[in-house]
């Protein structure tokens, strides 16, 4: 089976299609709402898949995994929370634009 890069051709960290193909993310995902309960068999699932990989790994490829993975984390928050910023400023500017328009 053909490997498929984690970087895209405009050369951003793309894993969507893999995240894609885990059925238990897109059946939490569905209606929108992440409650405990998914985000705990999330959680066992990571667990699950980093003590498969972390028991093969050599020490240098365990520090090379470990730098991927933080990055990851790193990547994914800094992402949710430009993004929820860029929403809140697009709200702002309609707010303020139907405000103009309600006042005219």
């Amino acid at each position: 089976m053909a490997r498929a890069s984690w970087i895209d051709d405009d050369n951003h960290p793309d894993l969507d299609a893999h995240v894609a193909q885990l059925e238990h993310f897109t059946a939490a995902m569905a209606d929108g709402v992440v409650d405990a309960a998914e985000l705990a068999t999330q959680e066992d699932n990571l667990k699950a898949a980093m003590r498969a990989v972390e028991s093969t790994l050599s020490d240098e490829q365990h520090a090379a995994v470990t730098k991927l993975l933080a990055e990851t984390c790193a990547y994914a928050v800094m992402q949710v929370l430009h993004d929820m910023v860029q929403a809140k400023a697009a709200a702002r500017a309609q707010a303020h634009a139907a405000a103009q328009a309600t006042a005219q």
